[in-house]
């Protein structure tokens, strides 16, 4: 199995809910954070990569909404959730 998968599944065990739960706004999240703190280290050495920047753009979107909605229906599981992120706010 490849590091990146292994990588992957660290993070689904981590925030699951229960055993095999892959699609809970937590595991989303944190998923999310991943790509997107991968992509800004990208950033680093390629400036000027304009199209993945957008794809950036939409992964940083999408984790606002789902943020978003878990404030509003679990607000202690967004606090805890975005503290163990490192996030803002």
């Amino acid at each position: 199995m490849s590091t990146k998968a292994e990588h992957k599944k660290e993070i689904i065990t981590k925030h699951a809910r229960a055993k095999n739960d892959t699609g809970s706004p937590e595991v989303q999240i944190a998923l999310l954070t991943d790509r997107i703190n991968q992509l800004t280290a990208h950033f680093g050495k390629h400036a000027k990569d304009h199209h993945s920047r957008r794809g950036l753009l939409m992964l940083v979107s999408n984790r606002r909404s789902l943020l978003n909605y878990l404030k509003k229906k679990k607000p202690a599981v967004y606090e805890k959730l975005i503290g163990e992120l490192g996030l803002r706010k």
